[in-house]
């Protein structure tokens, strides 16, 4: 039978009840990086304005769409589209005075600065989509116009960059049929 040396106590090996403060702040940091990076990543300010520009797209195809059935169903008459050369005619029925309202970069025909297509277009739709930012159901932010050979043209005036925080390159959200 061994004795264990007399200077020397056994030692027990210690229970660990739980983590150290060290521990605990280095995985609270490192969850803190992660997360910041994952938010920079998402820019979920960007994804908000990528968006409104995908509603925007769909506002202009559905309002065309309308336009050339009313076309079809009305022997190739459309409604009251101005043609004037370079300008434009903004969609809804009260948008203002013609002198004071914009289009984007694109100049508001001076006539008939405005086009209400909520009664030609009933049938095809149950109401005119306006944009989700700046629109009203008065002044949609959406334009029309017709060419000297007849094409159609609809778009929106204020799209939005869609690089960080609304900057970058606009696109010029606009179809022609």
């Amino acid at each position: 039978m061994q004795t264990a040396h007399p200077g020397f106590t056994r030692l027990r090996p210690r229970l660990r009840r739980g983590f150290t403060l060290i521990e605990l702040i280095i995985v609270v940091a490192i969850i803190a990086i992660v997360a910041a990076t994952i938010f920079v990543a998402i820019d979920p300010a960007k994804q908000l304005h990528a968006a409104r520009n995908s509603t925007r797209w769909a506002d202009v195809t559905s309002i065309l769409e309308g336009i050339k059935k009313y076309q079809f169903d009305n022997d190739g008459a459309l409604p009251a589209i101005d043609g004037s050369p370079g300008s434009v005619q903004l969609i809804g029925s009260n948008v203002g005075t013609c002198g004071s309202v914009s289009c984007g970069s694109h100049p508001v025909a001076s006539g008939g600065c405005e086009l209400d297509l909520s009664s030609s277009l009933r049938p095809y739709m149950k109401k005119i989509p306006y944009d989700p930012k700046t629109g009203t159901e008065r002044n949609s932010r959406y334009y029309v116009n017709k060419d000297e050979y007849g094409l159609i043209s609809v778009g929106a005036c204020d799209s939005e960059g869609e690089g960080a925080g609304g900057q970058g390159e606009v696109p010029n959200i606009e179809l022609t049929r």
